[in-house]
């Protein structure tokens, strides 16, 4: 066993208190251009990782933005995950964390209801994927991933893991309190069932720092009617809009919206547009009305 680094980050981007009524600004891809297209100073760069991808100093220089890491996992199941078989990948994310210091975010297996991604419990026709899928794994996976990535001695990190009758580690990890756990499932599940809310996913709070959850405007709407609940179901955690974007469509309505909800939730921490990338669906470059909108309701709204 190596010996016990214990860190203390260094903040390079102070956390909203809850109810500042202040988030962080955030997007997805082409964050200069983003950034030179809106005025906005984007705070949290937003990429998605897959499972065993450890280029983070390629992708998020050092100095730069706040990370904000998708953990996508496609080739591990969330029982293999809960069982110790990642470990060695959260371990690399935990040292990484640590040696660049300072705040970040991880989104673990986000939209976790939603049937297209791999680590959904349910397919696109409602059939259970089984055990190695199901919410109960799920759960597993996310508080075991929670523990790992946030650190502590071995001994520590083990009384966590005994709690969830998980399998434990041999090896001390950097303690990381400036980290923070993004829970982000749909506001509803596709498919819509029971079994698959996003409430059926939840692990625990102990487990979570910042609730989360994705919105577009698609095919002329929006599920503000989903977003409402999320918020009120969790009224001590900070919530934040981990994805949002307008789909193939120019809606300043939409960007209105959003704006009327941040300013009346004073518990949402990060507005992350999606996406910056030029020629995307979601291109604000392409949308002058949105882009309008966008310039003169959020970024006024951003710390």
């Amino acid at each position: 066993m190596r010996r016990t680094l214990a860190v203390v980050s260094v903040l390079c981007l102070a956390f909203p208190a809850v109810g500042a009524a202040r988030p962080l600004l955030g997007v997805h891809g082409g964050i200069d251009r983003f950034d030179q297209l809106t005025g906005q100073r984007s705070q949290v760069r937003h990429i998605f990782f897959g499972w065993g991808n450890t280029r983070f100093d390629q992708n998020f220089p050092a100095g730069g933005p706040t990370p904000m890491i998708a953990m996508i996992p496609t080739a591990i199941s969330p029982l293999s995950i809960a069982r110790g078989e990642g470990d060695e990948y959260l371990f690399a994310l935990n040292d990484w964390l640590a040696r660049r210091g300072g705040a970040a975010y991880v989104r673990p297996m986000p939209e976790m209801n939603g049937h297209w991604n791999a680590y959904c419990a349910y397919t696109k026709g409602g059939r259970s994927k089984g055990a190695a899928y199901s919410t109960a794994s799920f759960r597993k996976a996310f508080a075991r991933i929670a523990v790992l990535v946030r650190g502590g001695s071995a001994a520590s990190v083990n009384s966590r893991l005994v709690r969830l009758k998980l399998p434990p580690i041999s090896r001390d990890l950097p303690a990381l309190p400036a980290v923070r756990i993004v829970w982000n499932p749909q506001g509803y599940g596709s498919p819509d069932l029971p079994g698959n809310s996003a409430q059926a996913y939840y692990p625990g709070d102990r487990y979570v720092d910042v609730v989360a959850n994705d919105l577009y405007y698609i095919r002329g709407k929006a599920e503000w009617a989903a977003a409402e609940p999320l918020y009120k179901a969790h009224p001590s955690k900070p919530y934040a809009f981990a994805e949002w974007g307008l789909w193939g469509i120019d809606a300043p309505s939409f960007v209105e919206e959003m704006a009327r909800f941040v300013k009346t939730h004073r518990r949402v921490e990060l507005v992350a547009y999606y996406s910056g990338q030029r020629g995307s669906p979601w291109d604000l470059a392409s949308k002058p009305r949105s882009r309008a909108a966008y310039k003169r309701l959020i970024v006024p709204l951003g710390r």
